[in-house]
């Protein structure tokens, strides 16, 4: 592929490789459902602007289904798209992620803050953490262990022991801040 397309392009065109057509709001669901636990979830606009320029290059095909005054466009992956998203996925990624953790961010400061601010934070998070991870183990119960959803099921599994291993850093924190 002559242009390089941003990662968001290839994480959309990867949503649509499941084999059903979306509409622009389907696919922003279904990515706040699913790339929110492990990357960023396209905003609505960002979902839309990508799709126009999937759809210049020949990645996707829009469908138009007309239901009374109601027209829905329906995206789905061409074998163009296919490639594209093969050869993406064939190249090794270009670099290390890179955490970027507010509430990490805010502990390296913690001398700046009073103790029960400090042990508050980590509490919080901690309480954010089991939400969130509560969330994913709904997803992750929905996947079941369906063949056609195998490896979407292993990134959840990555994504609970995640939280998993990140509730254990965070408790012994939190430990540390007693008796401040």
């Amino acid at each position: 592929m002559s242009q390089e397309l941003a990662t968001t392009s290839y994480a959309l065109l990867g949503l649509l490789a499941f084999g059903d057509g979306l509409t622009g709001y389907e696919l922003k669901q279904r990515a706040d459902n699913t790339l929110r636990f492990y990357w960023v979830s396209p905003a609505m606009s960002q979902v839309y602007t990508e799709l126009t320029r999937l759809e210049q290059l020949a990645l996707v095909k829009m469908n138009t289904e007309r239901r009374g005054l109601r027209t829905t466009r329906r995206y789905h992956l061409t074998d163009a798209g296919s490639t594209a998203l093969r050869e993406w996925l064939a190249r090794p990624p270009a670099e290390f992620p890179i955490l970027k953790h507010p509430v990490a961010l805010r502990l390296l400061m913690g001398h700046l803050i009073d103790p029960g601010m400090r042990r508050s934070m980590l509490d919080a998070y901690l309480q954010s953490l089991a939400q969130r991870r509560i969330e994913l183990q709904a997803v992750r119960d929905s996947l079941g262990d369906e063949p056609a959803v195998r490896f979407p099921a292993m990134v959840a599994d990555w994504g609970l022991d995640y939280y998993e291993s990140e509730r254990a850093m965070v408790t012994e924190l939190r430990r540390r801040l007693e008796g401040e």
